[in-house]
């Protein structure tokens, strides 16, 4: 009975460590660079492809949700990381804490804003909204690594290895209506899709579990 037992948990680790990816120093892939398996959207799916590895971000505004098995994509601390490029007037995002809509600007969370010479001042490593950068820290047409923190109310982000935003939400913070729930609490991640003319590409994306 034991043996059968130890057979059992050996295969049930295995079959979750195919499902989902582990890298060193706790690192897990949420994209296996093949399709979109685990990710879900809702209106104008077609605006998301995937191709040589990579996520393609181009057409009508969508949003990609990550729906897959890690922490049942519900994570509250963690550390985030994928590499982008961005083509001339793209417009994208990554959401954090947020949850799934069929359609329009996702409500819930907050969005990292991804843009590099889109007409929209707002560039890329800003808290939409929130906490706006106008410096552009990387270019357009090559690839960069977002890294994105969040531990308690402390957000972090980074573009490569240099820190361009340090945000601590304020202890019972209170958005304007229709903003209610553009606060940290927990949630998944999402990919935007901003408009037809932006063109942005993501891979290499990964989450670390934080306690």
């Amino acid at each position: 009975m034991k043996k059968i037992k130890y057979c059992c948990f050996i295969a049930c680790l295995l079959l979750s460590c195919s499902a989902t990816k582990q890298h060193a120093k706790g690192w897990i892939s949420l994209f296996d660079g093949k399709s979109l398996n685990n990710w879900k959207v809702g209106d104008n799916a077609e605006t998301f492809s995937v191709d040589s590895g990579m996520i393609i971000v181009h057409g009508k505004t969508a949003h990609l949700f990550y729906d897959g098995p890690v922490l049942n994509h519900n994570f509250k601390n963690f550390e985030f990381k994928a590499d982008v490029m961005t083509h001339k007037g793209s417009n994208s995002g990554i959401y954090i804490h947020t949850g799934y809509q069929q359609g329009g600007w996702p409500s819930k969370g907050y969005e990292v804003q991804v843009n590099n010479s889109h007409t929209d001042w707002i560039r890329t490593g800003s808290l939409y909204g929130i906490d706006n950068i106008k410096e552009v820290y990387v270019k357009d047409n090559e690839w960069f690594t977002m890294y994105i923190t969040v531990e308690g109310k402390r957000v972090l982000v980074k573009l490569n290895d240099k820190v361009v935003l340090d945000y601590t939400e304020p202890d019972n913070v209170k958005r304007e209506k229709g903003d209610e729930e553009r606060v940290l609490s927990s949630g998944t991640f999402a990919l935007q899709g901003h408009d037809p003319k932006s063109l942005t590409f993501f891979k290499n994306i990964m989450v670390k579990p934080l306690r």
